[in-house]
């Protein structure tokens, strides 16, 4: 009888003990993002590496750019370390909302549908769109003449939306790079991209036979897309972000990454 008692209490004891454990987990895998981020001390950030000046790999393969540099800054605030995961840009929305990234900071437009998918940060860059053509195409002086023209962009950026828009036929590419290569060989007739992205290009590529033919006069604002509900996260993120405009940090960043402040409208 005695044997009996034991082993229901042993069997009680065991169980308990199993559900603290299984409380103790969901009580983890339940907490806030930035909770999480804090306790494992790193800061997971999404980008491409391959949209200059934004986020790319310089000459000795290192990750650079502006973006690159405003993580670091951002995570040096919260007290983190940051890793970054590059990837296509399409990707990389998908993989922050499934979860696999914290953050994504890679020159995100904020825009209607987008809004409804993620929470976005303050504005930490204002940009204004070009649209790119052959430096002899004489077909495009404005946003409407894009009615029945090729252009190429990531699938799901602001610049193919808005090519959509006005009744272009927009291809998928993987990144910048690919975009200029289909303009010079002719497969397309213009590019909306952001302008300071054009003039990162031509001063590597200085004859590169390309100009803008319209420039969209209000900047579009640039922010960091962050999962939905996260309020906590994008709390710290606005402070972070404020601190760095305030101390001239972002001022600094644009001027040496785009020789331009573009962190003010």
């Amino acid at each position: 009888m005695k044997r009996n008692v034991f082993l229901s209490l042993l069997l009680a004891g065991l169980l308990a003990l199993a559900g603290c454990g299984q409380n103790g987990g969901s009580q983890e895998e339940s907490g806030d993002l930035l909770s999480r981020i804090k306790d494992r001390g790193e800061l997971v950030v999404a980008m491409e590496g391959t949209w200059a000046p934004w986020t790319y790999h310089d000459e000795s393969d290192a990750l650079a750019g502006y973006d690159v540099e405003v993580s670091a800054a951002i995570a040096e605030k919260l007290g983190v370390s940051v890793r970054f995961e590059e990837g296509e840009f399409d990707g990389l929305l998908a993989g922050l909302e499934a979860g696999r990234y914290d953050i994504m900071v890679n020159g995100v437009d904020i825009d209607e549908e987008r809004s409804q998918k993620y929470d976005f940060t303050v504005p930490y860059a204002y940009n204004r769109t070009a649209v790119i053509v052959r430096r002899d195409d004489d077909d495009i002086a404005s946003l409407e003449d894009l009615s029945g023209k090729r252009t190429a962009n990531t699938i799901t950026s602001t610049y193919a939306k808005l090519a959509e828009q006005y009744g272009a036929e927009v291809t998928g590419v993987d990144d910048l790079n690919q975009t200029f290569e289909l303009l010079l060989s002719g497969r397309i007739d213009a590019t909306l991209n952001a302008e300071v992205s054009y003039y990162d290009y031509m001063k590597a590529h200085p004859d590169a036979d390309i100009r803008i033919a319209v420039l969209a006069p209000d900047a579009t604002q640039t922010a960091i897309p962050v999962p939905k509900g996260e309020t906590s996260l994008i709390s710290a993120l606005n402070d972070a972000l404020e601190e760095l405009s305030e101390d001239g940090t972002l001022s600094a960043l644009s001027e040496k990454y785009f020789g331009t402040d573009i962190s003010r409208p």
